[in-house]
């Protein structure tokens, strides 16, 4: 037997008792689970917080009701029996991890809680012998199935078009700090910065494999580097954005995209060959950069067009004068 597995019992397994006090537990942390997203959405999303604070209350209720039936079958000492306690029993995603989900994934995420939740309460009032305690475990489990008839209730009285836009255009711009930002960042600087040293090495020694490999290094290199600063620069607590380890990962990520992308070409063995198609992933990049100044950065796409492509042009010919020299 696994280990982990070792020491968890079989949800068939549970007496009546226990799946009351299952209910009860599992209850309780999803209240605390909603209230976790409330707290984590109240400073950007303060609407959408207070529907997951309504969603909070309404899992203290049916927690009341369910102390109030194991009281009155079994009494008031409760066992103390969790999620974790029963194998094969849904879990719940650690609340840490909100931080790396978005306002619409933290939604999903809280329609899966209640479907987790309607499919366990279908189960224990099939389990249950006890005509009270089968009626209120179905009618919990009707409940949970309505619970995205609440969300959407709560939402139209705390959602409105106003906040809905509000925090539409706050998770736009989060996106675009956490993510586009340092990306652009990057695949600018592996697009532009490794020109020179790529083309400089492919005009000096004429052998493709040496050329590869210039660009390899600096590719590589140059998203390390720019990764470890990009996340050193600003931890986002008073900027606003974001993880740092996220804006890390975009900057060198990209950054070394951009490297490679005129370095693989010179896989091919033919100088003017891998040369050519080089030349032509540059343009590429340039104009692709240009375009997500203009659609993310708001940048008039002719200025970004003229700064990106003139920049890159005169860095690429000072590579090739530099190599053919």
């Amino acid at each position: 037997m696994i280990p982990a597995l070792s020491n968890r019992r079989r949800f068939a397994d549970l007496s009546e008792q226990e799946i009351l006090a299952l209910a009860i537990s599992s209850e309780e942390d999803d209240a605390r689970i909603y209230r976790t997203y409330a707290a984590r959405l109240r400073d950007e999303y303060p609407a959408s917080a207070r529907v997951f604070e309504g969603m909070a209350v309404e899992e203290d209720s049916h927690r009341r009701r369910l102390i109030e039936a194991h009281e009155a079958r079994f009494g008031p000492t409760i066992p103390l029996i969790r999620r974790e306690h029963v194998a094969g029993f849904y879990a719940r995603r650690p609340v840490w991890l909100i931080d790396n989900l978005g306002i619409e994934r933290i939604r999903d995420e809280a329609e899966r809680m209640e479907h987790d939740a309607e499919a366990f309460y279908t189960r224990a009032a099939a389990r249950s012998t006890d005509a009270r305690t089968r009626a209120l475990l179905g009618d919990l489990a009707s409940a949970e199935a309505g619970h995205g008839e609440l969300a959407r209730t709560l939402a139209e009285e705390h959602l409105g078009e106003d906040a809905r836009d509000s925090e539409a255009r706050n998770a736009h711009r989060q996106f675009v700090l956490t993510w586009v930002q340092p990306g652009l960042a990057g695949l600018m600087d592996g697009s532009v910065s490794t020109l020179a040293p790529i083309f400089a090495a492919a005009f000096a020694t004429g052998d493709t494999w040496q050329t590869f490999l210039v660009g390899l290094a600096a590719s590589v290199g140059a998203g390390i580097s720019m990764g470890f600063t990009e996340a050193a620069s600003d931890d986002g607590a008073i900027s606003g954005r974001g993880s740092p380890w996220k804006r890390g990962f975009a900057s060198g990520i990209m950054t070394t995209i951009g490297g490679l992308g005129h370095a693989l070409p010179y896989l091919i063995p033919d100088f003017w060959t891998a040369t050519t198609i080089a030349g032509i992933v540059v343009f590429v990049e340039l104009w692709a950069i240009a375009w997500i100044q203009n659609r993310y950065m708001e940048t008039p796409f002719v200025r970004a067009a003229l700064q990106v492509v003139a920049g890159g042009g005169l860095v690429l010919a000072a590579g090739i004068l530099i190599g053919s020299g």
